[in-house]
């Protein structure tokens, strides 16, 4: 009987051809060099994987155990890729790629992945922001029990919505003036929910991390309750090894 291939990631370096972790459906995972890149695999039990919460956590943690075994340099592949056999990884990623892997290698070589999320109570920094501003506090306590024209709804929504955003880009500023110096490049993505307000990546040396673990916590201390702050510093580098 064929046996399927669930590909996990692409590393440079040779590999243990065995590892002490399981993979998707409990089984085993191995890796195989593949016209001179390690791929770290297991069989696959099923010709389409569900993107099931649990099987997302399972096929990360392949790669973060892979990473704590020391193999820091990898690039993860995309969730679900099931191939029939190798010949079809080198007709159809090697050959076609190669280039491209390598200068992916290069740039993730001595680098890591972190990621920073930051998000707020937009209601409470709302009444925060009018008992600060007197001048917005009296424009709108002024238009309290009046019946008001569109134009006045729209004008005041917007004055309010602009020194929102304005308080906004203060908090994400200190986040950026602190961190962005310790990095070798960022990716900011859009926010993943209403109350966040911030959402990048970075991509730093692997031995600063505890440096910039601590520029978080010290940013974290200053607004207090103010905010909510994910760090996430273990992770495959998925938002810096994108092939185009």
């Amino acid at each position: 009987m064929d046996i399927s291939l669930y590909l996990y990631g692409i590393f440079p370096d040779p590999m243990p051809t065995t590892f002490p972790f399981k993979g998707l459906d409990l089984q085993p995972v191995y890796s195989q060099v593949v016209d001179g890149f390690t791929f770290l695999y297991s069989e696959a039990k099923q010709e389409k994987y569900l993107a099931s919460r649990r099987n997302l956590i399972t096929h990360e943690k392949v790669l973060e155990q892979a990473m704590q075994e020391g193999f820091h340099t990898l690039l993860p592949l995309r969730f679900g890729l099931v191939v029939k056999n190798w010949e079809t990884v080198i007709t159809q990623l090697m050959q076609p790629y190669r280039e491209s892997l390598q200068d992916l290698f290069k740039k993730l070589a001595g680098r890591r992945e972190v990621s920073v999320k930051i998000l707020w109570d937009s209601k409470s920094e709302l009444q925060a922001m009018m008992e600060s501003n007197q001048y917005l506090k009296q424009q709108r306590d002024q238009m309290e029990g009046k019946v008001l024209s569109m134009e006045e709804v729209i004008q005041i929504g917007q004055l309010i919505e602009s020194n929102l955003v304005a308080r906004k880009q203060s908090i994400i500023q200190v986040f950026l003036d602190e961190l962005n110096p310790l990095a070798d490049e960022i990716v900011e993505s859009e926010p993943m929910m209403e109350e966040m307000i911030y959402n990048a990546a970075f991509l730093i040396p692997w031995e600063i991390e505890s440096l910039f673990s601590e520029r978080v916590e010290e940013i974290d201390k200053k607004f207090g309750d103010r905010l909510r702050i994910r760090y996430n510093n273990f992770t495959a580098p998925y938002t810096f090894s994108q092939l185009y």
